[in-house]
């Protein structure tokens, strides 16, 4: 009987002993949701090193094998920044016309492994390559990074250069306040700053600063 406290062979260990108190190498793994080839696996590891040489195997080695190749790996990263509004399958099928062979789920994998998996990050490193090299854009950049504006706008996103360079205010009724009269809060936003300023109104004409 093997024990441990490891979390991380506490499964495998588990198998080794449930097979051992069965007597049942076939019931242990359908019990333990895996296959006799695994079982015999982690068996050939436990006789040959023990517990510590479950814990080694447990440690994986990325598999590089099915990795792109540097030069596809670089042909997608070129992608994403010279179309950043193109989706995954978009991109696969535009590099396989240039002769670059990448599935869908490959180009993801490559977006990953290089920050670049949504249009958010596209744009950014869009952004950075134009601030480093000071590159022309093409029509589909122009078209991207205006649409990142029009959305800024569109969410609140404003650009604003200092101090008093634009504010946004808002008055709007709620209601009567009995022996006051009539209740008018306006606000006024610096939207650099983000300072508010309010004020209630008890008419159009006069107004207070609330306190």
């Amino acid at each position: 009987m093997l024990y441990t406290n490891n979390p991380i062979i506490k499964h495998k260990v588990g198998l080794l002993n449930l097979a051992e108190e069965l007597g049942n190498v076939s019931k242990a793994c359908k019990v333990m949701g895996v296959s006799r080839d695994t079982f015999y696996r982690y068996q050939e590891l436990a006789q040959e090193g023990g517990i510590d040489n479950l814990i080694n195997q447990s440690r994986r080695v990325p598999n590089l094998k099915n990795r792109a190749d540097e030069a596809t790996e670089r042909a997608v990263v070129e992608h994403a920044v010279e179309f950043p509004a193109h989706g995954q399958h978009r991109t696969s099928n535009e590099l396989r016309q240039k002769g670059v062979f990448i599935s869908g789920s490959g180009v993801r994998s490559i977006w990953l492994r290089n920050n670049l998996e949504n249009f958010a990050k596209r744009l950014k490193a869009l952004e950075a390559k134009v601030a480093e090299e000071g590159i022309i854009l093409n029509d589909a950049q122009i078209a991207a990074l205006e649409k990142k504006a029009h959305d800024d706008e569109a969410c609140g996103e404003i650009e604003t250069a200092h101090p008093g360079y634009l504010g946004s205010q808002d008055t709007f009724y709620v209601g009567n306040l009995k022996g006051v009269g009539r209740i008018y809060p306006q606000t006024f936003v610096d939207t650099y700053s983000k300072v508010m300023l309010p004020i209630v109104r008890l008419s159009l004409q006069d107004s207070i600063h609330a306190q």
